[in-house]
């Protein structure tokens, strides 16, 4: 399959792309739409790019990330969120080596880097990573960094394949890419709930931790829902809504997306391969298969049957 034409597996986003066109730059186009960039370049630049029609974006982004040591720095840059208004923190956002920071391709942050800085790009769709438009502002207003739980697994494991897969043959690069999204859409869930467990301190940080707890706990019954979620910790209705849209989320959505995660993640398993894929959704709490495969599509570019395909590819092909 072409890793540039039109398959929803390996669809490319539309788009003006200044990436590899700056020199010490590396590009390397990975299946699923995976764009991999190195830079060594001074000054240092994100790429960025813009939709179709639309003007170039201003020289200036909209926030500026700065970085006092030399190393590396990795940065995953989200494509389908143009048009969302650029979020100001109040403060420059200082990086250390190894910290994995998202941005949005469309409003490319401002760079303060040493000369002997390298950064490694990681260029895809926020559908990919099943993340909805209004989930990226808060994706992209802190850094994970390589001491957290997550980030000193996988920072680690990004830097290395960014280097591998100019290298690797197709097979094996083809694997560790499908192995690079799934662990990617993994951090940026995680990272968003711990957010949402981190807010200032006030009464509201420890309830949502136990709310979100108790979900995850709970994501295979059918039966969740805002009424029972809110009983259980005894709060109304509405203050739980109001909860969730503080942290510009809804109770749906999280589980939806928490739900749609795990059935992922099945999918790939060599232990569920006997399921069926209707068996997996309704494990995960969906009802009714023919829902789960319309948000599946609506949430990654592809069907369940597409993923799980694709991942069972990539295992055939790596033990050739």
């Amino acid at each position: 399959m072409s890793r540039t034409g039109t398959s929803l597996i390996g669809r490319r986003t539309a788009g003006t792309s200044t990436a590899g066109t700056s020199p010490g730059s590396r590009v390397r186009r990975m299946p699923m739409g995976l764009d991999i960039v190195i830079r060594d370049a001074v000054p240092a630049r994100l790429p960025g790019e813009r939709p179709p029609g639309a003007p170039p974006a201003p020289a200036a982004g909209p926030r500026r990330l700065i970085a006092r040591q030399g190393g590396e720095y990795l940065f995953v840059g989200l494509r389908g969120a143009a048009g969302l208004p650029a979020r100001q923190p109040a403060t420059d956002i200082v990086l250390g080596p190894g910290d994995i920071c998202f941005y949005d391709v469309h409003q490319p942050p401002v760079l303060d880097f040493p000369r002997h800085a390298r950064l490694k790009v990681f260029l895809l769709s926020r559908q990919l990573l099943g993340l909805a438009r209004s989930d990226v502002p808060r994706l992209t207003h802190a850094p994970v960094t390589p001491t957290s739980r997550l980030g000193a697994l996988l920072s680690p494991f990004l830097s290395d394949f960014a280097d591998t897969a100019a290298v690797a043959r197709s097979a094996v690069g083809d694997m560790l890419a499908w192995n690079a999204v799934s662990l990617l859409s993994t951090l940026a869930g995680e990272h968003l709930a711990d957010q949402a467990r981190g807010r200032e301190p006030d009464t509201r940080a420890p309830l949502m931790s136990d709310i979100l707890d108790f979900i995850d706990l709970r994501l295979s019954d059918t039966g969740l829902s805002p009424k029972t979620i809110a009983r259980a910790h005894h709060i109304s209705v509405r203050y739980l809504h109001k909860l969730f849209r503080e942290e510009g989320m809804t109770v749906g959505r999280l589980i939806q997306r928490r739900r749609l995660a795990e059935c992922r993640r099945v999918l790939t398993l060599r232990s569920a391969e006997n399921m069926t894929i209707a068996a997996v959704a309704h494990h995960w709490g969906f009802a009714s298969p023919t829902h789960f495969s319309r948000v599946f599509r609506d949430t990654y570019g592809m069907s369940p049957s597409e993923w799980r395909e694709l991942a069972g590819r990539g295992d055939r092909e790596a033990g050739e």
